[in-house]
């Protein structure tokens, strides 16, 4: 049994799940060397427009595999942090979170474009309980999500943050009873059906943006609209709206 596996639930979407329940989803090198060849694989895949990622329905990932990290050097732990790779997805990536979110698995879930929540999910950067800096991205990451100060608290009391709490921070899009994967879905669907240039757009604007001037973020969007008017898309767009029907779009 894989210990990452990609589903096709609905045309256009894909979901990449973790798949180590008897370690709670602990992240070791081989599922972060395959969640990123898994991610690459689907930006490749013209017929995925959108991705779905997920664990187990009662936890998402509990953070670093520590059996595997209390073995290794400080060379090699560096190296098991260095995937980026759904902050740099090409396609919209949306957490699906079903149970805990801790450690290496919540800096996983600040990659993604946004996070849909069961009512039973829990976030945490647990790093500090053990002695250790977060190594994902979260000290970067979580101020941008939450803002500085609630970002503080999480970072060095290492407590975990409800899904009611994260919603209310604007860390969770949306708290849904039941499973998570179901919404997640079915907005992953429903991107996927959108204009696929922008929606890349989109996404690619946003992410510079957040590493630059207010003003070179303009400069980007407004290079980012300029450059859709010579899309079929675009023209499809208005043709629809013109001829009162749904549009047919092509990704061109």
């Amino acid at each position: 049994m894989a210990v990452v596996e990609i589903e096709r639930p609905r045309d256009g979407v894909a979901i990449i799940r973790l798949n180590r329940p008897e370690v709670r989803n602990a992240l070791n090198t081989e599922v972060r060397e395959l969640l990123a060849a898994a991610v690459e694989e689907l930006n490749r895949d013209d017929d995925v427009g959108a991705i779905v990622l997920t664990g187990g329905d009662t936890v998402f990932a509990v953070g670093a595999d520590l059996g595997e990290q209390a073995g290794r050097d400080v060379v090699g732990a560096i190296r098991a942090y260095t995937h980026q790779a759904f902050w740099y997805s090409g396609k919209p990536v949306i957490a699906a979170v079903n149970g805990d979110a801790f450690g290496g698995g919540n800096e996983f879930i600040l990659q993604c474009d946004f996070v849909i929540a069961a009512e039973n999910a829990r976030f945490a950067q647990t790093e500090v309980t053990i002695g250790l800096v977060p190594g994902g991205g979260a000290t970067q990451r979580l101020p941008r999500a939450i803002g500085r100060q609630n970002a503080m608290y999480a970072l060095l009391t290492g407590a975990p943050m409800s899904a009611d709490d994260a919603h209310r921070l604007g860390y969770v899009s949306e708290v849904v009873a039941g499973n998570a994967i179901d919404r997640a879905v079915e907005l992953a669907a429903l991107i996927a059906s959108r204009p696929r240039l922008a929606v890349r757009q989109i996404k690619e604007v946003v992410r510079l943006g957040l590493d630059t001037s207010f003003e070179a973020g303009i400069a980007l969007e407004r290079r980012g609209y300029q450059l859709m008017f010579g899309t079929h898309d675009l023209r499809e767009g208005f043709a629809s709206i013109q001829e009162g029907r749904p549009p047919k779009f092509t990704g061109d």
